[in-house]
């Protein structure tokens, strides 16, 4: 079992894989969950070049150190991995026999994750979170009435934005050319009522909130600043995006 401290140790070495990169915080839990304690005792060899490999590993003690055979038979030493080194991802991708053999240095501990958990929990969150943008989208008012497909659509061309705490997401008075959904954090939205008074605060958003969807329809003002209480994960859609995918909102309504 992976405790707390674990866990967060192991999070910040996935995230900086390509693997993980694009993986959600959620996401990258469920995986830790699934990763397996490894003890490997000085000596061992636990990875032979030309192998077939189905297994990541991370360092978590240790030193694991990395041979590769040259034409003349001898081995050649290229990498030691220590403590936050991840290493054979690419077998979780495709199965390719090993580039090197690897083996203990010292007694180590690693955490292992295989191609089956790897491709059942990336598959399964990709649909779970499939799923959950599709009810997000559904529950605008303005896109209540495009086909399943539409819909289908537009999850895909839903882009990824991260905002900070104390950013501003929405002007009040600009120009609006972008729809967003609140995927994580809170933000609130407020409003200057009076030119020249302070602005009054309106309502607050969090998870599965919109803002901005008329954007989508014409090109007014926007109404009231959005701003971020804390960091805020929020998924983007463009007018232009969603003319060149659907046509003009308008015609749909």
């Amino acid at each position: 079992v992976v405790d707390q401290e674990q866990k967060e140790r192991l999070s910040s070495i996935l995230k900086d894989s390509f693997l993980f990169a694009a993986m959600d915080s959620n996401e990258v839990a469920i995986l830790i969950d699934a990763m397996q304690e490894k003890i490997v005792e000085n000596g061992t060899r636990l990875i032979n070049q030309g192998d077939d490999g189905d297994c990541l590993y991370v360092v978590d003690q240790g030193q694991m150190n990395c041979f590769i055979r040259q034409s003349d038979g001898c081995e050649r030493k290229v990498k030691e991995c220590t403590a936050g080194d991840a290493f054979g991802e690419l077998a979780l991708l495709y199965n390719c026999p090993r580039a090197a053999s690897v083996e203990a240095a010292e007694r180590s501990v690693l955490w292992a994750l295989d191609r089956e958990s790897f491709n059942n929990i990336v598959k399964k969150a990709a649909v779970a979170h499939r799923e959950q943008l599709e009810e997000f989208l559904q529950r605008v008012p303005l896109l209540q009435t495009m086909e399943v497909y539409e819909r289908s659509s537009l999850c895909d061309a839903l882009q990824p934005v991260t905002f900070r705490e104390g950013e501003v997401i929405v002007h009040q008075g600009e120009i609006g050319e972008t729809f967003y959904l609140l995927e994580e954090g809170t933000a609130v939205v407020s409003k200057v009522y009076v030119p020249g008074t302070p602005p009054k605060e309106v309502m607050r958003l969090g998870h599965g909130d919109y803002f901005g969807e008329l954007a989508l329809l014409n090109n007014d003002l926007r109404a009231a600043s959005v701003t971020c209480l804390s960091t805020c994960r929020c998924l983007a859609l463009s007018r232009r995006t969603f003319d060149r995918l659907l046509g003009p909102l308008e015609d749909i309504l």
